[in-house]
C-alpha cells in the first residue's frame, strides 16, 4: 500500500508542469525543419553511419568524424530501425530526453532538500522556462542528452530517504553514458561534487576512504565504457581517426584550453541571458542576495557543483553559451532554494510590490508594442532592416500574445513563479513560432539539398567553397562526399577536372548578372547561398566570360523581395 501511495505521489508531482512542457515543446519543435548547422550536422552524422553501416565509427562528409561520441547517433538509429529514416523520431527523441531532464532535476531537488518540498515543485518550473535552454533544446544536439546523464550521475551521489551511501553503480553507468555522448567533457560536469564530497555530504565526511575509493572505481568503470567503444573504433577508423580520437580530443584540447581565445570573464555577463526570464524578476535577485550562512547541505552541493565548474569553463579558451546547458538544472535549483529561504524568512511569499516581476512585464509590453507597430514602421520606411521587414507580416498577432503575457505577469496573488514560468515558456515558443513563419526560409537548406541530390543522382560531382559541416548530406540523403575548395587555383583546377561539377558558394553580395549564370540562388542568413556550374564560377572569379547557362536559375523562396534589387 505504501509503495502504491509513493507512486501516486510521484505521478501527482509531475502535474501540471510535465504535460504543459511536452505540449509546448512538441508544437515548437515541429514548426520548421532541421536548423543549420547544429541539427543538420548531427542528422548528417547519423545518416552517414546508417547508410554506410558504420555503426562503430561516426562519419561526416565521407570521413571518420572524431569530434563526437556515438550515443546520440545510436539512439537515432534505434528509431530509424523501427520507422525508417526521417527527422520525426530525432525530434521526438529530443523532447523525450528533455522530459527526462526535467524529471531528474525535480528528483535531485527532493534529494538535496528533503525538508523543503516546495523546492522540488519549483525546480522544474524554473528549468523549463529558461528561454535560451528551451530554444536550444529544439536543436538535435548532444547537450540535452548530456544534461540527463549529468543529472543521473549527480542523483546517484546524493543520499536518499532509504540509503545514505552513494549508488556507485548508477554513478558509473551515468558517467559512462555521458562519456559516450560527448566525450571527456562529461567528467568536468560531475567531478567537483565528488571531489568535494565531504563539504556537503555527511556520509562522505564520515566514510572518506569508501567515498573516494568507490567513486574513483566508478569513474574508471565509466571510462571503461567509453574505451569499450573508443578502442575498437580507433582501430576500425584508421590511423588519422585514431590519432584524432585518442590524442587530439583529449590531450590536444587540454593543452590548448588555457590559451584564452575569449576573456576569462566571458560567461559572467552571459549568465543573466542564460537564466532569462528570471533575470528580470527582482524577487529572484533579492532571494539570492539574502542567502546567509550556515548553508545547508543542498546549498553546499550547488556551490561545489556550479562554482568550480564556472571557474573551469572560464579558464578554457573555447567558450560557447550552450556549453553550460548540462548544468542548467543547477541554476534552477539555486534559484528555487534561495526563494524557498526567502519565503520562510517572511512566513510565506514576500509580497513587496518592488519584488514583483514588473521589469519582465515592461519588457513584454515593449516587445508587444514594437511587434504591433512594425508593419506600419516598415511601410513608412522608418524601419529598413530586411530582418524586421520579413517579420512585419506576422508580427501583430505575436504582439498580442506578448501583450497578454505582460498582463499575466502583473496579476497579484499566489502562483507568481508559475505565472513567470508559463510566460517564459510560452514567450520562447512564440518567438520560435514567429521565426518559423517569417525568417525560416532564410535558414531552410532543404531546397538547396534537393538540387544537390538531383545532381548527385546524375553523377555530377559537388564542391563547397570553404568549411563544410555536413549541412546537406542528411537533407539531400547524399551518399558521396562534397569536396571542400578554396578560391584561386584550387577552384580553377577543380572546375577544369570536373566540367559538369557544381560548386556551392556563400557570397556576401550578388550582381544582377549572377542570376543568369547561377543554377540556384537563395538568401541564407546574412549572405547568399549560390550553387554554380563549376566552369561558370571559375570563369567569373578569373574575370572571363562564363559559358552560356544550360538551365534557368532557380530562386528560393521565389517571392523574396531581395531578388527584385538584383534584376
Amino acid at each position: 500500500m505504501r509503495s502504491r501511495n509513493l507512486r501516486s505521489d510521484a505521478l501527482r508531482a509531475l502535474w501540471p508542469w510535465l504535460p504543459l512542457w511536452l505540449v509546448v515543446a512538441l508544437i515548437a519543435i515541429f514548426q520548421h525543419g532541421p536548423m543549420p548547422i547544429f541539427s543538420t550536422r548531427a542528422l548528417s552524422g547519423a545518416w552517414e553511419m546508417w547508410h554506410g553501416h558504420h555503426f562503430l565509427v561516426p562519419y561526416l562528409n565521407g570521413e571518420p568524424y572524431s569530434d563526437k561520441a556515438p550515443l546520440l547517433f545510436w539512439l537515432i538509429h534505434l528509431g530509424w530501425a523501427v520507422g525508417g529514416v526521417g527527422d520525426v523520431w530525432p525530434r521526438l527523441l529530443e523532447v523525450l530526453i528533455g522530459a527526462v531532464e526535467l524529471v531528474l532535476a525535480a528528483a535531485l531537488a527532493r534529494r538535496l532538500f528533503p525538508d523543503r518540498p516546495w523546492i522540488g515543485r519549483a525546480t522544474p518550473w524554473l528549468l523549463m522556462a529558461f528561454g535560451y535552454g528551451f530554444l536550444f533544446g529544439l536543436q538535435i544536439m548532444y547537450e540535452v542528452l548530456l544534461a540527463a546523464c549529468v543529472l543521473g550521475a549527480l542523483l546517484a551521489l546524493t543520499p536518499g530517504p532509504r540509503r545514505e551511501a552513494p549508488r556507485l553503480g548508477w554513478f558509473a553507468l551515468a558517467v559512462g553514458l555521458g562519456l559516450l555522448t560527448k566525450g571527456p567533457v562529461m567528467l568536468l560536469h560531475v567531478i567537483f561534487p565528488w571531489l568535494l564530497g565531504p563539504l556537503w555530504n555527511d556520509w562522505a565526511r564520515r566514510e572518506r576512504k569508501r567515498w573516494y575509493l568507490g567513486g574513483a572505481l566508478a569513474l574508471l568503470a565509466g571510462m571503461a565504457m567509453l574505451l569499450a567503444w573508443a578502442l575498437p573504433a580507433a582501430w576500425a577508423g584508421g590511423p588519422a581517426y585514431r590519432d584524432q580520437l585518442l590524442f587530439h580530443q583529449t590531450a590536444g584540447r587540454v593543452v590548448d584550453a588555457f590559451a584564452h581565445a575569449k576573456p576569462f570573464w566571458w560567461y559572467l555577463p552571459l549568465l543573466p541571458v542564460l537564466i532569462f526570464p528570471f533575470a528580470l524578476w527582482p524577487r529572484a535577485w533579492a532571494a539570492l542576495a539574502l542567502l546567509r550562512r550556515p548553508f545547508e547541505p543542498g546549498l553546499r552541493f550547488l556551490f561545489v557543483w556550479l562554482g568550480p565548474l564556472l571557474l573551469t569553463f572560464s579558464l578554457v579558451s573555447g567558450k560557447q553559451p550552450y556549453y553550460l546547458l548540462p548544468d542548467y538544472a543547477g541554476f534552477a535549483l539555486l534559484l528555487a532554494a534561495a526563494m524557498a529561504h526567502l519565503r520562510e524568512r517572511h512566513g510565506g511569499p514576500a509580497r513587496s510590490a518592488w519584488l514583483a516581476p514588473w521589469p519582465l512585464a515592461l519588457v513584454s509590453f515593449a516587445l508587444a508594442l514594437a511587434l504591433i507597430a512594425l508593419p506600419r514602421l516598415v511601410a513608412s520606411g522608418q524601419v529598413a532592416n530586411r530582418w524586421f521587414a520579413a517579420l512585419a507580416p506576422a508580427s501583430p498577432g505575436f504582439g498580442v500574445i506578448y501583450l497578454l503575457l505582460g498582463l499575466l505577469l502583473l496579476l497579484r496573488g499566489r502562483g507568481e513563479l508559475r505565472r513567470i514560468a508559463f510566460a517564459g515558456l510560452v514567450g520562447a515558443a512564440a518567438a520560435n513560432g514567429l521565426f518559423s513563419l517569417t525568417l525560416w526560409p532564410a535558414f531552410n537548406l532543404k531546397p538547396a539539398a534537393t538540387v544537390l541530390a538531383r545532381a548527385e543522382a546524375q553523377g555530377r560531382p559537388i564542391a563547397n567553397l570553404g568549411l563544410y559541416d555536413g549541412q546537406y548530406h542528411y537533407l539531400g540523403r547524399l551518399t558521396q562526399p562534397i569536396t571542400r575548395l578554396y578560391d584561386g587555383q584550387a577552384l580553377e583546377d577543380w572546375a577544369a577536372a570536373h566540367p559538369d561539377g557544381l560548386v556551392i558558394d556563400y557570397p556576401a553580395h550578388l550582381r544582377p548578372a549572377d542570376l543568369r549564370d547561377a543554377l540556384f540562388v537563395q538568401p541564407f542568413r546574412a549572405v547568399w547561398l549560390v550553387i554554380w556550374p563549376a566552369p561558370s564560377l571559375a570563369a567569373l572569379r578569373a574575370g572571363r566570360t562564363p559559358p552560356e547557362p544550360r538551365s534557368p536559375t532557380m530562386l528560393y523562396p521565389p517571392d523574396d523581395p531581395r531578388y527584385g534589387a538584383l534584376r
